[in-house]
């Protein structure tokens, strides 16, 4: 029986991509990647509700603020192939990486830090 559960959760497909969390009364975004974006969120708010979060910035605005009001978004997903072997994890910090270029937050705009 419990062989047969860790095969079934080896084949359960999470759904995998880019996010966001956004300040809604300061606009500043956190951009971020997950193979697993319906549990990325929880795994978030809780190290945020705890003080245990590693950005400093957001854990002090979230303090500040409140979690009311910070919204996470789903920026991209990507699709799953079927028997493919794929480095998702690999594929996902690519795609963070795109969405780090593009909205560039940083500074007043964000709470990513900066690349060097």
């Amino acid at each position: 029986m419990n062989r047969q559960l860790k095969e079934e959760y080896k084949q359960k497909k999470f759904r995998i991509g880019v996010f966001q969390l956004r300040n809604t009364v300061n606009g500043k975004i956190f951009v971020g990647s997950s193979v697993n974006l319906d549990a990325i969120w929880n795994r978030i708010r809780v190290e945020l509700k705890f003080g245990g979060h590693r950005n400093v910035q957001l854990r002090d605005e979230w303090k500040e603020y409140g979690e009311e009001n910070f919204c996470f978004e789903i920026l991209s997903e990507i699709v799953q192939k079927d028997g493919e072997k794929t480095d998702y994890a690999k594929e996902a910090r690519k795609l963070e990486e795109m969405f780090i270029e593009e909205l560039q937050p940083f500074g007043d705009k964000g709470y990513n830090p900066p690349k060097n």
